[in-house]
């Protein structure tokens, strides 16, 4: 592509590169110049205009979008038609976004004139919400550049994808320790109720036990028999340690442990196991707020299909450090 300042009489077929300004009207950014403008060009006393010609190999900067988002393109995604150099992507469903981070800023080392923007990973997003833009900077860049980027986005299985949220029937098992009052567990259920029905679950089987070793095992068989997807506990008392009462109850049942503890705050006491074909979190006790933490970030996982085991949660590490719950027992700062 040649750029610069051209004269008036080499001018037709260019791209004007700034908008300017006449008497009666105004010729934008981006015009193809024909013999019209030329005229209005020459009316209003200039001679040449800063434009952009584009040469054989060089694709027009809305079709070098439009195959970027070919390229990159996953599941439940729809885009915007060309306009400027840029295409949009948005959520077709609820869900969450999935994208990989190495892989994107790769894509972006290719040439400078492409550019993909996306929201952070494993976003909760909702229908019609912006997840990605492709702009491309220059009004076209080499047909080469954008085969490198193809070979370069296929070898590298880049995808952007959002993963619905699946209609899961999800249990809740709630202990209490004496002194506890139903107030209390009322407001642990509505928290954990209003969750599971932001996500198109149903909340199937709803129990309530002493915080004991036995009960709770009990407890588990039964939201295991009634075919529950995904089993809450809400447990009396945080969880510190995998012999504490909820990691050996499910140990106990038959179960097996995932992961004790997350590196992300709030939410660092999430146990996350599974029972047979149930996913199992131990509950932390600040998800009694309906403020984001990290018992959210992993629910939503689980409701999307998408694999949530140590390396995963691990990884959540880096942006890991979430807004304070203040009413939470044991908040980060002492007061």
């Amino acid at each position: 592509m040649i750029f610069g300042e051209v004269s008036l009489d080499k001018a037709q077929g260019c791209i004007l590169a700034h908008s300017v300004r006449l008497r009666d009207a105004r010729l934008k950014k981006g015009l193809r110049i024909g013999v019209e403008e030329i005229a209005q060009l020459r009316d209003a006393n200039l001679t040449s205009v800063v434009a952009a010609r584009l040469e054989p190999g060089d694709i027009h900067e809305d079709e070098a979008a439009k195959r970027v988002v070919e390229f990159i393109r996953g599941d439940h995604l729809d885009t915007t038609d060309p306009f400027t150099g840029r295409v949009n992507l948005s959520a077709l469903v609820d869900g969450i976004f999935v994208a990989d981070t190495r892989k994107i800023i790769d894509t972006n080392h290719i040439d400078e004139g492409v550019t993909i923007a996306t929201l952070p990973p494993y976003s909760r997003v909702r229908i019609g919400q912006l997840v990605a833009t492709v702009k491309i900077i220059p009004f076209a860049v080499s047909d080469a550049s954008l085969l490198k980027l193809k070979a370069t986005a296929a070898a590298d299985r880049l995808r952007l994808d959002v993963y619905p949220f699946q209609p899961k029937r999800v249990g809740l098992i709630l202990s209490r320790l004496p002194g506890d009052t139903d107030k209390l567990l009322a407001k642990r259920q509505e928290a954990m109720a209003m969750r599971v029905n932001s996500l198109s679950g149903s909340l199937i089987h709803i129990a309530e036990c002493s915080h004991r070793v036995d009960l709770m095992v009990e407890e588990l068989y039964r939201a295991k028999e009634n075919k529950c997807d995904i089993i809450m506990v809400f447990g009396a008392s945080a969880i510190i340690d995998r012999k504490d009462v909820i990691p050996a109850s499910l140990t106990a049942s038959g179960g097996t442990i995932v992961q004790l503890g997350m590196p992300v705050d709030p939410g660092n006491l999430l146990l996350l196991g599974s029972l047979d074909d149930a996913s199992v979190i131990g509950v932390p006790s600040c998800a009694a707020s309906i403020k984001i933490n990290g018992f959210d970030w992993v629910l939503e996982r689980l409701f999307a299909d998408l694999p949530v085991r140590r390396d995963e949660i691990v990884a959540m590490a880096a942006g890991g450090l979430l807004s304070e719950i203040p009413s939470r027992p044991m908040p980060r700062e002492l007061r």
